[in-house]
């Protein structure tokens, strides 16, 4: 069984920075993308940042996203943090079981990020 968990989350004051990571886990054949989305509070999940590299115009130069291939792990580092960047994260991962070698969407089950003003 496949499961994505991350860490990382927290408070933290505007201007600040946290670096959000998760790992998958299971019966992993290939991954084939990684990403991460988030859904404020009443609000639609939207996309943060994937790879390959592409990211939402409101974090773009402020978030990095980068993968350990051999760890299975992505990451998001989170610089001048906003408090419009307050959401819970997710993150999300496109991956074939070492299984059956089916190809499912996976999703970790979420991390709280707070921007204090």
């Amino acid at each position: 069984q496949v499961q994505l968990v991350e860490s990382g989350g927290g408070l933290v004051q505007a201007g600040g920075s946290l670096r959000l990571s998760c790992t998958a886990s299971g019966s992993i054949f290939r991954i084939n993308g990684m990403g991460w989305y988030r859904q404020p509070l009443g609000k639609e999940r939207e996309l943060v940042a994937s790879t390959p590299t592409r990211y939402a115009d409101s974090v773009q130069g402020r978030f990095t996203i980068f993968r350990d291939i051999a760890k299975n792990t992505v990451y998001l580092q989170m610089n001048s943090l906003k408090p419009e960047d307050t959401a819970v994260y997710y993150c999300n991962a496109y991956i074939i079981d070492g299984r059956h070698f089916n190809g499912y969407d996976y999703w970790g089950q979420g991390t709280q990020v707070t921007v204090s003003s």
